[in-house]
């Protein structure tokens, strides 16, 4: 009987402690409705959205949370592990069976959904429910369950629904704040006397507050641009505090400078930070989701109920920019592998995130920074290696690759990453398949494919005023069509083992990849456009002996070192990138589409490039004096010259599976309804 009693005592000190993986230990569902009204998506029906919370817990001291930064100083629970959570949003098949069995993730950037407004050319939306947040049903159609999750600590809740995630706050073993030097750039486009640290007009990010609002130790300096002299500003002209209504607020996190912060100067604020959120958990906790929502097999405990349990067999990851760079870092970190040694992605689609990774997972980590040619030049979000197959720096004796980590552990993700022109202009995209000096091609790891959609801007489609740029910005639209064949490329890869299109990108050894000075040389002549003179080349940083192992920085700033070099794609005799996925605007063009602008010089930074913004210069519809390109009268004498060229083209693109039928057919139709080019551009 005293066995017996022992047995059942320990039984249940056993069940009270959590599972060695109880990676999601909760799943709180707030809401569970039809999706636009039970409208049915062609073979596969009805859809349902189901949204709530997830709640983990991870073991500080599992080989598969090695490298969470900070982790082992996170609160701990009387179990010896660290709980978060974080939000979620479902779209799945009513009926399960319907579904093509495909996990879509997409990852959110800044807190918003994309993937409807790119594969279903939707208006964005926080909170999809209505039939037009479905847009062209896409998605739904092709019977994708699309899920999103909290995974950037910094997002701020501004009450619009955006995706949150709680992640806790490191502490030192004795339970004091952690401190220690923090630095913080900010570039204006427009006058204003104060800004937080980390403005973003798609979403603010929540800054880390200086220790001291009166702290005579921190440092602020301005440069007009990136290679003048800093100018130190007195301590007593700008103050940790917004300017409000005429009023001083004091705010920790953000940065007022007295007679306003000039547009285009470069403002450099190193000060001592409190409270470093461990943000590596942002990338465990996808990592641990998404395992649920594609492994968990649902058990009576209807605290952990799987919406999804047993209707995907494969997991597809999908990024734009700062969620492209997170899918590239989730991967270099090593993360596609979860805690019991299961795949998580299978394949990933990662657009427009240039070469870069991200600050992700360090000490004081911030994922909406990142570096262009003007701006965040000393933010270490693009460092080597920059490739998934091996390179080596030779100024630093560093070898290595982004998927070193994931090598020999399960087989390795399918990576598509497709690039915009801007990208190799403003994000050195290049460095994604050259060595490090520029001087030769990468041999590509065979289940990466590189993709240069020729022409394109980082943004999408613009309306063509100028904002912030010199010359007018680029409508070129390009994420719907090629995207959704991207997509669809990539499930059957995934699926059926189907190869996907050979990469498409520019190469040095075919005369596609080119420096600067040569670009500058072979650009036409287009009145009133000045052809840049600089773009974004990576530099080396040194962040001090703690930072490549334990993402803690001791210089801060960094010391500086050489910059990578990068390279841009050579142009055609209209000015028309060669190389890449070149859609029917491009190949029966009608004017010059460049994935470069130039920043309106009354906004300061006079030649800098204007960020991510590309550009549109329409040819002259007769012969003119200083334009080198051909006239349209000459290259279209008539309308059927025109819709001739075109449709070569789009039946080039389906032919290659860079369009799907219904895009290409939605081209054709759309280019018979345009004015006929030969009349004057509008």
């Amino acid at each position: 009987m005293k066995l017996c009693v022992c047995v059942a005592t320990i039984g249940l000190a056993l069940a009270s402690l959590p599972s060695a993986y109880a990676e999601v230990t909760r799943v709180e569902v707030s809401q569970r409705v039809p999706f636009a009204n039970g409208h049915v998506f062609g073979r596969t029906g009805a859809y349902e959205s189901v949204s709530g919370r997830l709640f983990f817990d991870v073991d500080p001291n599992a080989d598969a949370n090695d490298r969470v930064c900070d982790l082992k100083l996170a609160p701990k629970n009387q179990h010896g592990r660290v709980e978060f959570w974080a939000d979620f949003f479902l779209l799945r098949p009513a009926n399960p069976e319907k579904g093509n069995g495909c996990l879509l993730y997409d990852v959110h950037n800044r807190g918003s959904k994309l993937a409807l407004m790119t594969f279903n050319d939707a208006e964005i939306s926080v909170n999809p429910t209505s039939l037009d947040d479905a847009g062209n049903g896409f998605l739904m159609r092709e019977g994708y369950s699309i899920l999103w999750t909290g995974w950037n600590g910094d997002v701020v809740d501004d009450g619009t629904g955006r995706l949150l995630a709680g992640l806790p706050i490191a502490k030192n073993s004795d339970g004091s704040p952690i401190t220690g030097p923090n630095y913080v750039e900010i570039l204006v486009d427009e006058p204003t006397d104060s800004q937080a640290f980390y403005f973003s007009p798609w979403g603010t990010s929540a800054g880390y507050p200086t220790v001291d609002a009166n702290d005579a130790s921190a440092k602020l300096t301005m440069r007009s641009s990136r290679s003048a002299d800093p100018i130190v500003i007195p301590r007593n002209e700008w103050a940790f505090a917004d300017y409000v209504d005429g009023k001083l607020i004091e705010n920790p996190a953000a940065l007022y400078v007295q007679g306003g912060m000039k547009p285009g100067w470069i403002y450099e604020l190193v000060y001592t930070a409190r409270d470093p959120r461990v943000s590596g958990l942002g990338l465990a906790g996808l990592r641990d989701a998404v395992s649920f929502f594609r492994y968990h097999e649902n058990t009576n405990d209807q605290n952990l109920s799987n919406p999804l349990a047993g209707a995907c067999d494969r997991a597809i990851v999908f990024g734009i920019s700062q969620s492209g760079r997170l899918i590239h870092h989730f991967m270099y970190e090593g993360f596609n592998v979860d805690e019991r040694a299961r795949t998580v992605f299978d394949g990933a689609v990662i657009h427009v995130a240039g070469a870069g990774k991200g600050l992700f997972n360090s000490r004081f980590a911030m994922a909406t920074v990142y570096g262009t040619q003007l701006r965040n030049n000393l933010s270490p979000a693009d460092f080597f290696p920059f490739a998934t197959s091996p390179q080596v720096d030779p100024l630093t004796g560093e070898s290595g690759d982004s998927l070193a980590r994931l090598r020999g552990k399960n087989d390795l993700p399918k990576l598509f990453f497709v690039q915009t022109s801007t990208e190799y202009w403003s994000r050195a995209a290049s460095l994604l398949h050259t060595d490090v000096e520029g001087t030769r091609d990468l041999e590509l790891d065979p289940n990466t494919r590189i993709y240069l959609i020729a022409g394109a801007q980082h943004l999408g489609a613009s309306p063509t005023d100028r904002g912030i740029c010199r010359y007018l910005r680029n409508p070129l639209k390009h994420r719907g069509p090629v995207l959704r064949a991207m997509l669809t490329s990539m499930d059957d890869w995934v699926a059926r083992d189907t190869l996907p299109p050979a990469s498409a990108y520019p190469r040095i050894d075919e005369g596609t990849l080119v420096s600067l000075d040569e670009f500058r040389d072979q650009f036409p002549s287009i009145p009133g456009v000045d052809v840049p003179t600089v773009c974004h080349q990576p530099l080396r940083l040194d962040l001090g002996p703690r930072w490549a192992d334990q993402g803690i920085a001791d210089h801060v700033p960094p010391k500086i070192g050489k910059a990578y070099r990068t390279l841009v794609p050579t142009v055609d005799q209209d000015g028309n990138e060669r190389a890449g996925i070149r859609l029917p605007d491009v190949a029966a063009a009608t004017a010059t589409y460049t994935g470069w602008n130039l920043r309106d010089e009354s906004l300061g930074g006079a030649g800098a490039l204007a960020d991510l913004h590309g550009g549109y210069h329409p040819f002259p519809v007769v012969a003119t004096e200083g334009d080198s390109r051909v006239p349209l009268k000459e290259r279209y004498p008539s309308r059927s010259d025109y819709l001739a060229a075109f449709a070569d083209s789009v039946a080039l693109l389906h032919g290659q599976r860079f369009l799907l039928a219904e895009d290409a057919l939605m081209m054709l139709d759309m280019a018979r309804g345009r004015d006929v080019p030969t009349d004057s551009p509008k």
